[in-house]
């Protein structure tokens, strides 16, 4: 059952899809301030809480405490509060189990635990907000609940689920085409080639710069031959240039941000000083939509929004402060409190809230300062693209992800788990988040493999990719001055090779599991506790995840390590793939197990009774055969497997189910 319980006046977000009817009743469960500022709620010794989508810590997020505010962090560390996404679901799972939505577009702070370990309080800065609480028979229930109220979420091009390779710094086509060549030298699969910031005219949004790339759509119609996607980044600052037809449209549209005396709001990014554009007008968003036909109409079908929290270097009366602070700093003796003082005040420059408090948007005609709408603004920039891709290309799917999100951001696009760090924590991470972004509507969704900032390691690459083996998103990215990280750069080339045909060989259990997911309203990752509900050490479980209704993942995710334990709540077939033709099973009984694993072996296991489907390798999607296609698991078990063409907007699961 869903109830919603209305506050004040609210800022509508259209993260609801439903109609819900409001209710004056007293919430259960919550404790409620007389501002309607602050919910409180106790909870039981072993109560979990489980949710906020992209958050660092664990599955459960008991003990910490949490800050909804779309914010460009790339060290991720315990500490962290806020990464790219805003995504306010809670679930309880316990003696109490139910589900809540603090639909709210503005800072909110979750403390779970933190400051007493029997209390949650959730905390908005006013008391204008929308609650839907959840209740039902099992968590699963509850979360199918949510996923219907928010709707359907966004199905990518199967063309997507291939192996990407991309990296901050391929600085011409040249580049590229060497990327495309040294992966087919080596035989390790492709299906796309992701473009960051490089390929732009000084970082100018819709623009190619023509010495380093001269024939854009001749690269893409080169690869598309190779069977190889290009994938351009869109950042959302707009360059303050003129002759740039984005910027003069822009302002002649007065599509722009506004500062506080009604002037085009001015930030700095990539390109130096730029204007923000206001998504949260529906004349913009179809405006900047329309922009992505330029690159639509060379061949490209897959973009990536980023920057769109929107990160912001420096705005120029901040600049101007900190300078002229520092200048007065530098003529005295700086001791311990002058010096910290100077150290905060360069630190402070990017990306600083207050700067929220100095723009503003046109939200239905009434003027709503950012700060109040921070966390839509990456959802409704991917909602633009999303919308205008439905316009231009009608019947064909458009790979869409973005950085920064909101529910509701889920119906228009995917999101990778941001700018992490080549740092094995982040691994774990990248498993931890991966049930509460499911919960939250983010099915299609992965992280930098390898990891993007920092210097990565051949093994850390190696048990990254076994993780990514199993996200709908598999992308090696990495950052403009770190340690080269293509596959072909390590001496286990051989063995990364084979890690990579294991993927395409899995595809068709990936890509059935995704498309299920999404169709039905279900999740595609869940904790070991949402199916082992009254097994104690299942809920424990913070390391392994369930994978459909068929696979247990458990990767090695320490340094060195040789193998891990496992908890197996019932048994399970174990199996231990060092490629497509070799392949080695075991059944393990309940209970814990040590388990090797070696660099060069991906382990998993098969929930017992079941089976999924397993073809074989193929440089590319398009080329994977599943019809001639070989079983893992008992034999005698039924799969239902999803096959469509990947590429139209046909998705009846009837029509596309067959039990193999």
């Amino acid at each position: 059952m869903i109830t919603k319980y209305v506050y004040g006046n609210p800022i509508e977000t259209e993260a609801v899809v439903q109609n819900v009817p409001n209710t004056s009743e007293k919430m259960p469960y919550f404790e409620v301030a007389e501002d309607h500022c602050t919910f409180q709620t106790h909870l039981a010794e072993d109560d979990i809480v489980y949710g906020l989508g992209e958050q660092v810590r664990g599955m459960n997020k008991r003990g910490w405490k949490y800050k909804s505010c779309n914010f460009d962090n790339p060290n991720h560390e315990e500490d962290t509060m806020s990464l790219y996404g805003a995504h306010n679901f809670l679930l309880v799972s316990g003696q109490k189990t139910f589900g809540v939505f603090f639909d709210y577009a503005g800072m909110m702070t979750f403390d779970i635990g933190y400051t007493a370990h029997d209390l949650m309080t959730v905390t908005a800065e006013d008391g204008n907000l929308k609650v839907y609480l959840i209740t039902g028979a099992s968590e699963d229930v509850i979360v199918h609940q949510f996923r219907t109220l928010i709707g359907r979420s966004y199905i990518a091009p199967k063309w997507a689920f291939g192996y990407g390779q991309s990296r901050w710094g391929y600085q011409s086509e040249e580049d590229i085409r060497q990327v495309a060549a040294k992966h087919q030298a080596a035989g390790i699969g492709l299906d796309s080639i992701y473009l960051d910031i490089d390929y732009m005219e000084r970082y100018k949004d819709f623009t190619v710069d023509n010495t380093r790339f001269p024939d854009l759509k001749q690269l893409q119609s080169d690869m598309m031959a190779q069977g190889i996607h290009l994938v351009p980044i869109i950042d959302a600052g707009v360059k303050i240039e003129e002759g740039y037809s984005v910027y003069e449209e822009g302002v002649a549209g007065n599509y722009f941000c506004k500062d506080a005396d009604g002037n085009d709001f001015v930030g700095a990014v990539w390109p130096g000083r730029v204007h923000f554009p206001d998504f949260m007008k529906p004349e913009t968003r179809r405006w900047f939509g329309d922009k992505y036909a330029v690159l639509l109409d060379m061949g490209i079908d897959g973009f990536w929004n980023d920057m769109n929290e929107p990160a912001i270097f420096y705005t120029e009366k901040r600049l101007e402060s900190v300078m002229q602070r520092i200048n007065e700093l530098s003529k005295q003796n700086m001791g311990v409190d002058t010096f910290f003082e100077f150290k905060g005040l360069v630190e402070g420059i990017s990306n600083n809230i207050e700067d929220y408090s100095t723009f503003y948007h046109d939200m239905n005609g009434k003027k709503v300062v950012h700060h109040k709408v921070h966390n839509l603004y990456g959802y409704q920039m991917t909602r633009a693209a999303s919308e205008a891709f439905d316009r231009l290309s009608e019947d064909k799917r458009i790979l869409m992800f973005s950085r920064a999100s909101y529910i509701g951001a889920h119906r228009y696009g995917g999101i990778w788990q941001g700018d992490n760090k080549s740092w094995w924590s982040h691994l774990l991470m990248n498993l931890q988040m991966l049930p509460a972004l499911n919960m939250a509507g983010f099915v299609f969704n992965g992280a930098d493999t390898g990891g993007f900032g920092c210097d990565t390691t051949e093994d850390l690459v190696m048990r990254w990719l076994q993780l990514s083996v199993f996200t709908p998103l598999m992308r090696n990215h990495s950052a403009m001055g770190t340690r080269e990280q293509e596959l072909y750069q390590f001496g286990n080339m051989a063995d990364t090779k084979k890690m990579i045909e294991i993927r395409y060989g899995l595809i068709p259990y990936i890509y059935s599991e995704y498309m299920k997911a999404v169709l039905q309203d279900t999740m595609m990752y869940r904790p070991l506790s949402f199916v082992y509900r009254t097994d104690a050490a299942a809920r424990e479980v913070e390391d392994q995840l369930l994978l459909g209704d068929e696979v247990m993942i458990a990767p090695v995710y320490r340094q060195n390590a040789n193998g891990r334990y496992v908890y197996l709540p019932e048994e399970m077939m174990l199996v231990r793939m060092r490629g497509l033709d070799d392949i080695e099973t075991e059944i393990l009984p309940k209970g814990h197990h040590y388990v090797q694993a070696k660099l060069h072996e991906l382990v998993f296991f098969i929930r017992h009774g079941k089976k999924i489907p397993l073809c074989r390798a193929a440089q590319n999607t398009e080329a994977l055969d599943t019809v001639h296609m070989q079983y893992l698991g008992w034999e005698t078990a039924d799969y239902a497997l999803y096959e469509d063409d990947g590429v139209s907007k046909d998705y009846d699961i009837e029509k596309h189910i067959r039990m193999c």
